[in-house]
């Protein structure tokens, strides 16, 4: 006998469509387990994607020092002191073992960027080549700063791409022309077109960045600096080097070794670690509901199936008394089950495919497919392979019960 000849498919489709309401109802149970489980995992997938694009050019091994008020009073300065990072701050972290990149960062806000009759609200920033290791610097026209425009202090800038969206028009490629920022125009000599939401003294999208003598020279700064960014090397950890930082700097400025308030550490590796594990957490919860779900639904199809065989006694009775063999009422049970269950599971899966495209198109810009709500052809595979495995666990018990009837004894309860 073959698996699935004609008379075997005809025998299973009177059997399905037999009690109609019955047959659908428990499809529906496997058909939404299915659903929940590939729409949590490209859905999941889909969240991954958006949040390492919040993260998206940021250097996890990085660290930033900010300046705080103190809480402590220290060596004849009171509590509650005020005080401020500086340049030799910045060599100071340097020689710190197990930093890498070192580079200081100062930052204006609330300033105008002015073309033509155009202008935008921005931030201006002062940072040196360099911080491009802290922060990759997506370059869609021109060049970063570099070293000469750091030694000659030139009047350049680099732009970001809000700032561009509001003063140029779409594709004018804007380097070489001059905007004017609190009465002094620079030259543009790039666009940075990153837009990672993770960022150091406010987006990049929305600033107008330049050389970091020139933003001394520009706003009297001297040599103050706001926040000083430091990369480790491969191997170390920032949590290692984080308290030697702290006390170099301490010490510098005449902090209290104790005082926990006077300088802010944000430790970039902490938080992109801290994703991670969200995300592994997530992926879990997935899996646990998804499966869960699925085998809810193969307990359902199995438990009818039972009913199935035991309304079908005389039936299978009168099979074995005229010649079939246990192996045929085996392989008539689990066929049923299977298919009954891969059609709900095909549904399914084709269901919840149409909604993740749903989902991506609605996420997504028009025409720019950023975040990927999918899954894998891999994952199909597997689904598909896993839906069998289903339908055949949940035939078994039912075909081994269908086997035990002995013809006689189904005859006579007939």
């Amino acid at each position: 006998m073959k698996l699935f000849d004609r008379d075997t498919c005809e025998e299973i489709l009177i059997t399905i469509t037999r009690n109609r309401t019955r047959s659908l109802l428990t499809a529906f149970g496997v058909f939404w387990g299915i659903f929940m489980l590939v729409s949590l995992i490209g859905g999941g997938k889909g969240l991954e994607e958006s949040m390492q694009k919040q993260f998206e050019g940021f250097a996890q091994n990085s660290a930033f020092v900010v300046a705080q008020q103190t809480s402590e009073a220290y060596k004849g300065f009171r509590k509650g002191r005020w005080w401020s990072l500086n340049l030799k701050d910045v060599d100071r972290v340097k020689r710190v073992p197990g930093t890498d990149v070192v580079t200081p960062s100062f930052a204006q806000w609330g300033k105008n960027a002015i073309y033509g009759d155009k202008k935008y609200n921005c931030s201006v920033k002062g940072l040196y080549p360099d911080y491009e290791y802290i922060e990759h610097q997506d370059m869609r026209y021109g060049r970063f700063i570099n070293d000469v425009d750091i030694r000659e202090a030139r009047k350049v800038c680099v732009i970001g791409k809000r700032v561009y969206e509001a003063l140029f028009k779409k594709d004018e490629d804007p380097c070489g022309k001059f905007i004017q920022v609190d009465g002094i125009y620079y030259r543009i000599i790039g666009l940075n077109v990153s837009e990672g939401n993770m960022n150091i003294q406010g987006p990049a999208s929305e600033s107008v960045t330049l050389p970091y003598t020139t933003m001394q020279q520009a706003y009297n700064v001297g040599t103050d600096v706001h926040v000083v960014c430091f990369t480790v090397k491969e191997g170390v950890r920032v949590t290692d080097v984080q308290p030697d930082v702290e006390a170099v700097v301490k010490e510098a400025h005449l902090i209290s070794p104790t005082d926990k308030q006077a300088i802010m550490m944000l430790n970039a590796e902490a938080i992109f670690s801290m994703v991670d594990n969200l995300m592994k957490g997530i992926r879990i919860l997935m899996w646990m509901v998804g499966l869960g779900t699925l085998l809810a639904g193969a307990i359902g199809v199995s438990n009818i199936m039972m009913v199935t065989v035991k309304e079908r006694t005389t039936e299978i009775g009168i099979r074995r008394a005229i010649g079939a063999k246990p192996k045929d009422i085996l392989q008539q049970i689990l066929s049923e089950s299977i298919v009954l269950t891969s059609i709900a599971g095909m549904s399914g899966i084709s269901f919840a495919v149409f909604v993740l495209h749903i989902l991506e198109t609605a996420a997504n810009d028009p025409g720019r497919i950023e975040t990927h709500y999918q899954v894998s052809f891999a994952m199909a595979i597997g689904t598909c392979l896993l839906l069998a495995a289903l339908g055949l666990l949940a035939g078994l018990a039912p075909a081994y019960r269908a086997m035990a009837i002995k013809p006689i004894e189904a005859i006579r309860d007939e």
